[in-house]
């Protein structure tokens, strides 16, 4: 069975971009009379609002996106994170660091795609005393590849590329990387359809997919929403919130940015009826 998910961060409401991405992985996962889940990432709590949490389930709801099953919150999961951080250093795949930006960005030698490489420092040398603790993933040296249903073939020479990456903070937060990683595998999740600008997250994904035992689901990234100076639509980037009304005119709209429907979009007299054509009429190879 295919399953599905949305799985927005609430640092800020809904806008056109995260319709876009709700609407492509909904389209995917009901084509295929699968299901589609939502997933509130809010691991990062000092970013993260309970009340945008709401707004975001409300936002969902009256564009008719309607989930499978409860919603699952990863501030409430913490105890699946530090499971699955056990399992990497009972492998040996994970190391204590005390190492800050600064002393990274001016010990590093290496560019990766995401900026500086991590040395190494305290896989090496001993952890500076009375320094909060993060912890990183080996990672290995080998290439991880994947087929992106979208944009094809994608690999990363780990160790070159990325580097030993963080999975838990010193402030105790878990990363993004290791929390989604638990959460797919937990819930089943099948296929991951998501913006773009999570594309190279996914070969570090793969790599703690492998460590930990879990399947590999499949990817599709698709194109973003930008604005008019070419940034991605944000909340840093003052994004608007989808509105309350007009919900067929934005619908329409988000559409507009999916090519991977195989009929021009038409009118409609209700959202019902949009949701159907579009279901119906999903293609992405």
């Amino acid at each position: 069975m295919v399953v599905g998910r949305f799985a927005p961060s609430p640092t800020g409401p809904l806008h056109l971009g995260s319709l876009v991405a709700a609407m492509a992985s909904y389209c995917d996962a009901k084509s295929r009379d699968g299901a589609w889940l939502v997933r509130i990432e809010d691991v990062d709590t000092t970013r993260c609002h309970a009340s945008l949490t709401r707004d975001i389930l409300q936002t969902l709801q009256r564009y008719q996106l309607s989930w499978d099953g409860e919603v699952v919150i990863q501030s409430q999961r913490t105890a699946s994170y530090e499971a699955a951080l056990s399992q990497l250093k009972a492998l040996d795949l994970a190391y204590p660091c005390t190492c800050s930006r600064k002393e990274i960005a001016d010990t590093s030698t290496r560019q990766g795609i995401e900026g500086h490489i991590y040395p190494g420092t305290c896989l090496h040398h001993p952890l500076k005393p009375d320094t909060p603790v993060a912890w990183r993933f080996k990672s290995p040296a080998q290439m991880m590849a994947f087929e992106d249903r979208i944009v094809g073939l994608q690999q990363h020479q780990m160790a070159q590329e990325i580097g030993d990456f963080v999975i838990k903070r010193a402030d105790g937060l878990f990363s993004y990387q290791l929390a989604v990683v638990v959460d797919d595998a937990l819930q089943g999740v099948t296929d991951v359809v998501r913006g773009a600008d999570l594309l190279n997250s996914t070969t570090r994904q793969c790599c703690l997919q492998q460590a930990l035992g879990y399947p590999t689901p499949r990817y599709a990234h698709v194109p973003l929403v930008l604005n008019v100076d070419g940034q991605k639509l944000s909340k840093q980037t003052l994004a608007a919130a989808l509105p309350t009304d007009n919900l067929l005119a934005t619908l329409t709209h988000a559409a507009s940015f999916l090519p991977f429907f195989s009929a021009s979009v038409p009118q409609f007299t209700d959202v019902p009826s949009f949701w159907r054509w579009a279901i119906d009429h999903w293609q992405l190879a």
